[in-house]
C-alpha cells in the first residue's frame, strides 16, 4: 500500500487534505493534458468559453481567478494552437473578445475524456456512490459563499 499523501496529524484538518490532494490532482491533470499541449488553466478557459461564449479577457480572468499576466500568456498559447481567437469588441473597439474555435471545442471535449479517465483511476478507492458524494460536497463548496469569498479576499482582484 502506498504512503498517504498527508500525515495522520495533518489529516485532521480538512484544508490540509484538500490542499495536498489538490496538488496531487493538479500535477496529474497537467501531465495528462500535456499531450494536447494544454495545461489545466487552458482547459478551464476553453470550458468557460464553450459554456458562456465570447467575452473580454478581463471578464474571463475575473471569473476564472486567473491574474491578467497569466491570462494574456494563456490566451496567446490557445491562439497559437488555433483553439481560441481574439476579435475586436463591436461595442467597445478598445477591447478584445476571446472566443473558442471549432478546434478549441474539439480539444475541450478530448480534455474532458482525459480528465474523466484520470478521475476513474485516481478515485478508484471509492465506490461510485462515495465518488458522487465527494463530487456533490465539492460542488457545494464551490457554489457556496465562504470559500470563494475568503479566497478572493487574499487576491488583488476587482469585486
Amino acid at each position: 500500500m502506498a504512503e498517504p499523501l498527508v500525515s495522520d496529524a495533518a489529516a485532521r484538518h480538512t484544508g490540509c487534505l484538500l490542499m495536498k490532494l489538490g496538488q496531487a490532482m493538479s500535477r496529474l491533470s497537467e501531465d495528462r493534458l500535456a499531450d494536447l499541449g494544454l495545461r489545466t488553466r487552458h482547459y478551464l478557459i476553453l470550458q468557460a468559453l464553450a459554456e458562456a461564449g465570447a467575452r473580454s479577457q478581463l471578464e474571463l480572468g475575473s471569473q476564472l481567478r486567473i491574474d491578467p499576466t497569466t491570462m494574456v500568456a494563456s490566451i496567446d498559447h490557445l491562439e497559437g494552437l488555433g483553439l481560441a481567437g481574439r476579435t475586436r469588441d463591436p461595442q467597445d473597439r478598445r477591447r478584445f473578445l476571446i472566443a473558442i474555435t471549432d478546434e478549441g471545442r474539439r480539444a475541450a471535449a478530448e480534455s474532458d475524456g482525459l480528465l474523466a479517465s484520470l478521475n476513474e483511476e485516481t478515485l478508484a478507492d471509492l465506490d461510485p456512490a462515495r465518488r458522487e458524494d465527494l463530487h456533490q460536497l465539492l460542488l457545494a463548496l464551490n457554489a457556496g459563499d465562504a470559500l470563494p469569498r475568503a479566497y478572493d479576499a487574499t487576491r488583488d482582484i476587482p469585486h
